[in-house]
């Protein structure tokens, strides 16, 4: 009997050990075609449409395509890019290609959207437009001679860019399709201020101030070739953009306010939704939940402003805030100052929290003036933290640090280096940003500094709770205005009656989110998945929670969908929270 049963122990193991070959080599098999997918398709994407702001790729030589024919064909691409990836078995896929596939589909899902509810068809906004765009790409680092040629080249593309431009809006006019008129109420004064500007004084002409590494002679050819291409080329395709704004497009554009007025406004808002959350939520579940949280934080502003001592209502502490000369910077000079020194606080602390830190640096600029009057408070990435100084009674001091924490570091201008320092990763997680988690990541900085210290006073923690509730707040104004109906009186009521920013910003605050359906739902959501992941591990993990190797675990992703997250911090809790660098902890 024993004998016997040897080889027939021998011939288990062997087909068990074959099975094992057999399956892996699907594996294998499943994550190479899964790879040849999305290196392929990111190759075609980047030329198709050039990352601005990444510094790491020489300059475009030209600007993209965006006349019907080109949008027509991008739709059929990614459409057959998402059918191919869906004949890959997720499950037959490899841990890592698994997140990977989760975090690529979701992106190709959100770009065949935008094509088919042909979002192409309304490129500028309150907040964002085509031709302020080309301002990235002027304000980023040039690095080599080709950078300047090109950046020349890109200049004499700009009449035929943007007759494509103007020609896609005029087909969104055509249908309805465009930003409420309200919004874009002076905001041609991005346009004059390159048509009433001499090319020197120009954005367009800032690469060519400082020129490192580029030979003297051959800088001087390329300063003169700027200024006459800006002159010749550039401020007249402006001069007729402004024509087109005040005179047909401005004109044309409707009157109402609601997402839901839009063309199959319902699924597009639906749409937005998904895309800037990447949850699938109902419209009124997320007003319920945005009218909760600020009833809550309020609660925490009016205790908080009871530890300042102040002995009036709610509505007179604000007015107080936005009238007390103490709170407000006497320069631009001091704001910036101010904020400079804020960052330089984080870094002394950096090390307690984050075990993993960018090798990247970042500055601190002024936003530019063309911009500046209808510009948020402030916005960072990758080198840079823009810093809002016009109109200095608008940008009080107390709401700085969780400012400074959002946009600088630990918030984006820390976040987005890190993803792309992981070479480890596909280029579409290094160089894609998800509002979702980027956002939710900067919101939860704000409230993080509440740990490391960074609230001086009072007055700071007010700020902060300001902030969180201005988050909470658009929850319920963005839900408001592009599901219920709400006007634009109604959104900015709500604002002034619970949060303490300025007027002036409400205002622009409150036009962005009308221009932008469903952007503004990021923040809070985003936040809120985080907040819950990590109390998730401090219960689970107790004394063995490492809040170094929490935040590393959640920034070595990049930047993911919400549900990629929650899975993510599974994985860490399940693993003994450990984070991806043992050693750093």
């Amino acid at each position: 009997m024993r004998t016997a049963l040897v080889p027939a122990l021998s011939a288990a193991l062997i087909a068990a050990a074959l099975a094992a070959c057999s399956q892996q080599s699907r594996q294998n098999a499943a994550d190479e075609r899964l790879r040849a997918i999305y290196t392929s398709e990111w190759k075609w994407r980047t030329d198709q449409l050039p990352d601005t702001e990444d510094s790491s790729r020489p300059v475009a030589d030209r600007l993209p395509k965006v006349d019907p024919a080109t949008q027509e064909m991008r739709l059929r691409y990614w459409e057959d890019v998402l059918h191919r990836l869906d004949a890959i078995p997720r499950a037959g896929l490899s841990a890592k290609e698994q997140v990977n596939y989760d975090v690529y589909r979701a992106q190709i899902a959100t770009l065949i959207a935008n094509q088919r509810f042909r979002d192409f068809e309304m490129p500028a906004n309150s907040d964002t437009t085509f031709w302020t765009d080309l301002g990235y790409t002027a304000r980023r680092p040039f690095r080599h001679r080709v950078d300047y040629e090109h950046w020349i080249a890109q200049m004499r593309d700009v009449p035929r860019y943007f007759h494509e431009q103007m020609d896609e809006m005029r087909a969104g006019m055509k249908r309805g399709f465009t930003p409420p008129r309200i919004t874009m109420a002076g905001r041609d004064g991005s346009i004059t201020a390159v048509t009433d500007a001499a090319p020197e004084p120009s954005l367009f002409y800032a690469p060519f101030k400082d020129m490192p590494g580029v030979p003297a002679a051959r800088q001087a050819t390329l300063r003169a070739e700027a200024v006459k291409t800006i002159r010749e080329v550039v401020q007249p395709a402006y001069v007729e953009l402004l024509k087109f704004m005040r005179t047909e497009y401005v004109p044309g554009m409707r009157t109402t306010l609601a997402a839901a007025d839009l063309p199959d406004g319902r699924n597009y808002y639906r749409a937005k939704i998904r895309e800037f959350t990447t949850l699938d939520m109902d419209p009124d579940e997320i007003h319920r939940l945005g009218v909760a949280e600020v009833g809550r934080l309020h609660e925490a502003m009016l205790a908080t402003m009871r530890e300042t001592g102040f002995s009036g209502d709610f509505a007179a502490f604000l007015k107080f805030l936005r009238t007390d000369p103490r709170f407000y910077a006497r320069s631009p000079e001091e704001l910036l100052m101010r904020a400079a020194w804020i960052a330089k606080r984080f870094d002394g602390k950096a090390g307690q929290f984050f075990g993993y830190l960018p090798r990247a640096r970042f500055a601190i600029k002024p936003v530019p003036e063309d911009l500046a009057a209808f510009y948020t408070a402030g916005r960072g990435g990758p080198g840079v933290y823009l810093l809002n100084t016009y109109d200095l009674p608008s940008r009080p001091l107390y709401n700085l640090t969780a400012l400074t924490l959002h946009e600088s570091a630990p918030g984006h201008a820390f976040q987005m280096p890190i993803a792309m320092e992981h070479k480890d990763q596909p280029m579409f997680r290094q160089l894609t940003y998800i509002s979702a988690y980027g956002e939710g990541w900067a919101l939860y900085c704000e409230q993080l500094g509440l740990e490391m210290g960074m609230y001086e006073s009072a007055y700071e923690r007010f700020g902060m709770l300001g902030y969180q509730i201005w988050r909470a707040a658009r929850l319920v104004v963005d839900t408001g205005v592009h599901a219920q109906g709400w006007t634009r009186e109604q959104a900015m009521d709500y604002l002034k009656q619970y949060t303490a920013l300025p007027e002036h910003e409400i205002a622009t605050e409150v036009d962005r989110y009308i221009a932008w359906p469903g952007q503004a739902l990021s923040y809070y959501l985003g936040e809120r998945t985080l907040l819950e992941a990590r109390s998730r591990a401090e219960k689970a993990l107790g004394d063995r929670f490492n809040v170094r190797a929490f935040h590393d675990a959640v920034l070595e992703l990049g930047s993911v969908p919400l549900p990629v997250l929650e899975t993510q911090i599974d994985r860490f809790i399940a693993g003994g929270g450990r984070g991806p660098y043992p050693d750093m902890e």
